[in-house]
Formats: C-alpha cells, structure tokens, sequence
C-alpha cells in the first residue's frame, strides 16, 4: 500500500517533527451539547454557548495538539481565525444523529458537507466514525461498509488522508443500553478485533486508524501494572488487524486510565492519541464560568497532554516507520516525469 503525494503531505503536517501524532479532538457534539442544554435548562444548546466553548479548546491546547479535530458546525466556523496554521486541520464528515434500528446503527455524512468541501477549505484529512458491530443484522454491515467505502474512494480522488474511526456499541438485545458517545464497559474485544480487520481491506482506503482500546479502559492496568502482560497481547492483536499506522481514542476514559491504554497501545506500535474528553472533561465541569474553564485548560489539561506527549515522544511509532511503508514514504515517481503521472482531480 503506497500513499499518494497530497496524503504524504497531509500525514506530515498530521503529525509532529517525528512522526508522532498528538492530535486534540474539538468535534464532538452530544457530549458538549447535552451538558450545556442541560445547565441552561434549554431545549438545545445556544449554538454560541458549544462555539465559544470549542474555541477556547482551541486558542488553549493547540500549542500541545500537532493536529485538531474540528467540526463544520461550530469550531470550524467560529475557532478558525484563532488556529495556528502550523497545526495540521482534520475535519469530521459524519452526522452525529445516527439511525437506530432492529438491526443495528445506520451513520450518515453531516448534510451540506463532503470530502470535496474539506478539501476546499484547506483540511489536512477526513474523519468519519463509523457505529460497527460485526455480529450485527447483515443488511446494516453491508450499509456501513458502503458508506465507508463510498468516503474512501471520495479521500482518494480529492487526495485527502481518511482517519477512520470505529466504535462497538450496544445492540437492542444487548444489557447495557446507550446512545451516549461513551465506551461499553461490556463490550467484547473480539468484537473490536474483527471489526477493525473488516475495514482494513485496501477497498476502503483508510490511510490512519483511530482505535478504541479492545478491553474497556477501566480494566487495562497499564504496562507494568498487576497482570499487564495478560491484556497486551489485545493491543498486539489490535495493532496487527490494523496493518497501517494508527492512533488512540479516549472514549470518555479518564485521564489516568488514558494513559495507561496508550501504554498498551504504544507498545504494540500505534503511532499516538486523537483525543477529546480525556484532555478536557474536567475543564468543562466549569461550564458557565467561562474564566474557570480557561483556567483548567491552561493549568491541568494542559499539564496533562504535556504527559501524554512525553509519553508520545518516549514510546511511539512514528507513522511513517510503520511496516507497511517497508522504510519508503515518497512522492512517486520521485524525478522529473511526476507532473506527467500526477492525476489531477477528475482522473
């Protein structure tokens, strides 16, 4: 599996000076909004309340964050003028309202927004989450791996990195019931390791992996903790289905527990952390008191991504010593013909 030449250089600009990605994730809208409608006592949340929050993340963590996740709706629009163009931009294409069914979760691109559009407005790399359970009724596999490809093959045409992210969740016969973006306590990690396998096929083109940890983060000890070298062979198994360069998700885990995944995940070659919650949550307890929430995010979320990055720089992969690569991430052909064999958008 070979990159193209605007994906060489997205993946760069992704990732810090070594090829390790320490991305803070702004995009997130349920479990920003939900808090906020519920402390205004609204029937939704004021849309300045969710931007102005999304761009105090970004004025105070970017300084940590090699990349930022960002939505269309808010932190684009509104915490854009503040962004550092030195950071790497990611934009998420899926709608956060998915369809429930019998069967399983349907997921659906954001209305007016495309791979076309993220590229036009200067965004480094696609994110989508796709909602996948394997053991799911057929016709809603089929549904999500069409989606999924469908967004591959725009990423390839508009050359566009595809940060691809995947969560189990509950079905209807399941007993822990949620549509809540949070991690299932319950879920099983043979779940997570055939789903991640599935979407590995080339036929999809994803290029950077965003995982969840296969066990529920609240029982990974981290390395060198009580009965670790019991749960790394997940994380190895994870690493391997993966077969590119991938990254971590928090999940809503805390920050203690964050660290300990990535312990695992490190270990078993992930290349760094796309995270949200874990880095902001207790900041956001503040909210309304804009100057409190400030505080926290200069103080303790930033001291605490300090941590990770350290952690980051340590332990690591970077991206482009992934094995798929075989030591080799170069426009090609590399000499004077590569105009001649660059495709432009419509080939």
């Amino acid at each position: 599996m070979k990159l193209s030449a605007g994906k060489i250089w997205s993946m760069r600009r992704l990732a810090d000076a070594g090829g390790r990605f320490k991305m803070t994730a702004v995009d997130q809208r349920p479990p920003i909004k939900n808090p906020i409608r519920e402390k205004r006592g609204t029937k939704e949340a004021p849309w300045r309340d969710v931007a102005d929050f999304k761009r105090l993340l970004i004025e105070e963590l970017q300084g940590q964050s090699s990349a930022m996740l960002l939505d269309p709706h808010a932190a684009y629009p509104h915490g854009i003028s503040a962004y550092s163009p030195a950071r790497g931009l990611i934009l998420t294409l899926e709608d956060s309202l998915f369809r429930e069914t019998d069967g399983g979760r349907l997921s659906a691109a954001i209305d007016d927004w495309s791979v076309e559009k993220i590229k036009r407005v200067g965004g480094d790399a696609v994110k989508v989450l796709t909602w996948y359970r394997p053991d799911a009724d057929a016709a809603v596999c089929r549904a999500q791996q069409d989606f999924t490809q469908r967004i591959g093959e725009a990423c390839a045409r508009y050359d566009i990195p595809f940060v691809f992210e995947l969560l189990v969740y509950p079905l209807a016969r399941d007993s822990e019931q949620t549509r809540e973006y949070r991690e299932m306590r319950t879920k099983q990690p043979e779940l997570v390791l055939e789903s991640v396998d599935t979407f590995a096929d080339p036929k999809f083109g994803v290029d950077l992996f965003k995982l969840e940890s296969p066990l529920a983060a609240a029982e990974v000890p981290g390395v060198g903790g009580d009965g670790w070298q019991e749960v790394q062979p997940w994380f190895d198994k994870l690493g391997q289905a993966a077969g590119r360069p991938w990254v971590m998700l928090s999940a809503g885990a805390g920050m203690d527990e964050f660290k300990k995944v990535l312990s695992h995940a490190y270990r078993a070659g992930a290349s760094g952390y796309l995270a949200g919650r874990a880095i902001w949550l207790q900041a956001f307890r503040h909210f309304p008191d804009w100057q409190k929430i400030r505080e926290a995010l200069r103080g303790e979320a930033v001291d605490y991504m300090g941590d990770l990055n350290r952690l980051t720089d340590a332990e690591a992969t970077p991206w482009h010593r992934h094995p798929l690569y075989r030591g080799a991430v170069q426009p090609e052909p590399a000499d004077q013909t590569f105009r001649h064999n660059y495709p432009g958008f419509g080939a």
